[in-house]
């Protein structure tokens, strides 16, 4: 799948002078997807700041608290996949930014983690009520700044009434207007990548809502995308295929 992506960054786009490398969107599926994905951006952009709208942190240590044994490929879950990507030099540590979390913790040394080791900037779901969505927006851009950014969104970061087809939902979510006012808010950031992932059709209900939102999401994130012009790479980000 590494390889994959790879290969679509480093074909040619249809105007050179805008997007040097095409910008990539994914849909899914299990969110472990993530993982092959930024690998192949660190080999264009280098680290990437990471936009991540969940209410999960998926930035667990595999190795920290469990028991039994952890093999090489049991360790890579959708909920360790950014611990990975971390210790591989894929996130851009300090420039990242969680949205919507109300997860559940297996201990207060998962926040700790999140922090200190992968380097996440956490908004947890209820502050929409403290300080408005705007404000939350603001933050976001002031965390990732003028870096090349992947936007990744569990769609479970969505309230389970509104979104009850995926396989961890969460009661507290943000409702679909709120998380398309964030969208709207991110315009002119130079997204280099997109996912829309955790959608789970089978769970859905007879007038399909979760996959009408995670459909319309996409739409709004590819008019956004569109608004951005002439992102150049840096230097030190890139590399050969």
């Amino acid at each position: 799948m590494e390889q994959a992506y790879r290969q679509i960054l480093y074909h040619p786009t249809s105007d050179q002078n805008e997007w040097e490398h095409p910008r990539i969107i994914s849909l899914g599926g299990d969110h472990s997807i993530v993982l092959p994905i930024l690998r192949a951006l660190k080999t264009v952009y280098g680290p990437v700041s990471v936009i991540h709208l969940d209410s999960h942190l998926d930035t667990w240590d595999p190795y920290e608290g469990y028991t039994g044994i952890v093999s090489n490929q049991s360790a890579i879950t959708h909920g360790t996949f950014f611990w990975h990507a971390s210790r591989e030099g894929c996130i851009s540590k300090g420039t990242s930014v969680h949205g919507g979390l109300r997860t559940k913790l297996f201990s207060p040394k998962d926040y700790e983690i999140d922090r200190d080791v992968v380097g996440f900037t956490i908004i947890e779901a209820h502050e929409i009520d403290d300080i408005g969505m705007n404000a939350i927006i603001a933050k976001v851009r002031k965390t990732v700044g003028n870096t090349p950014v992947y936007l990744s969104i569990d769609i479970d970061v969505l309230d389970p009434s509104i979104a009850p087809a995926t396989g961890t939902p969460e009661s507290g979510g943000w409702t679909s207007r709120e998380l398309k006012r964030f969208l709207k808010g991110l315009e002119g950031l130079n997204m280099v990548g997109v996912d829309v992932v955790e959608v789970s059709p089978p769970y859905d209900s007879a007038a399909e809502t979760t996959s009408v939102v995670a459909a319309d999401l996409i739409v709004d994130i590819l008019a956004g995308m569109t608004k951005t012009k002439s992102f150049t790479v840096p230097e030190s980000g890139k590399d050969e295929l």
